[in-house]
C-alpha cells in the first residue's frame, strides 16, 4: 500500500492550533477575538473534511472496491475504523460529536455554534493527532 500524504491535514491542524492559541490571547468581543474565532471554526471544518478524506483512503484496502468505500457516510467511516481496531468506541463517539458540530456550523453562523466548537477543540486536536498516527501506520 502506498503512503497516504497527511501534509494538508498537518497544515490544517497547525492552523487550527495557532488560531486557538491566538484566540485565547485576545480580549473577548474584540475584532482580533472575532477574527481568530472565525479562523478556528473554519479550520475545524476543513480539518474534519480532510480527516474523512484520508480515513477513506486508509480504509480502502478493507473493501472490495473504491466505489464501496466511497459510498460510506462520515459516521460509517469511523464505525469501520472501530471495527478494524483503528479507533476505540469512545474515540468514534467523539468524532461523531465533531461531525454533528460541523454540520451545525454549516447552517448556523452565530455565537452559539462558535462557543460549542470551542468546547470541543482540546479533544479534537488530540483526536486528529491520533488519526494522523493511524493513517501513517502500515
Amino acid at each position: 500500500m502506498s503512503e497516504i500524504n497527511t501534509e494538508y491535514l498537518h497544515r490544517y491542524l497547525e492552523t487550527l492550533k495557532k488560531s486557538y492559541f491566538l484566540l485565547k490571547q485576545s480580549k473577548e468581543g474584540s475584532i482580533d477575538y472575532e477574527m481568530y474565532r472565525n479562523s478556528l471554526v473554519k479550520g475545524f471544518e476543513m480539518t474534519i473534511e480532510q480527516s474523512a478524506k484520508l480515513l477513506r483512503k486508509k480504509l480502502a484496502p478493507y473493501f472490495a472496491s473504491k466505489r464501496a468505500v466511497d459510498s460510506l457516510t462520515f459516521k460509517d467511516l469511523f464505525r469501520y475504523a472501530n471495527k478494524h481496531s483503528l479507533f476505540t468506541g469512545d474515540e468514534v463517539e467523539r468524532w461523531f460529536k465533531y461531525r454533528d458540530n460541523r454540520n451545525s456550523t454549516a447552517h448556523d453562523y452565530g455565537e452559539q455554534f462558535a462557543s460549542e466548537t470551542l468546547k470541543l477543540v482540546d479533544d479534537f486536536v488530540k483526536d486528529v493527532e491520533k488519526l494522523i498516527q493511524v493513517i501513517q501506520n502500515d
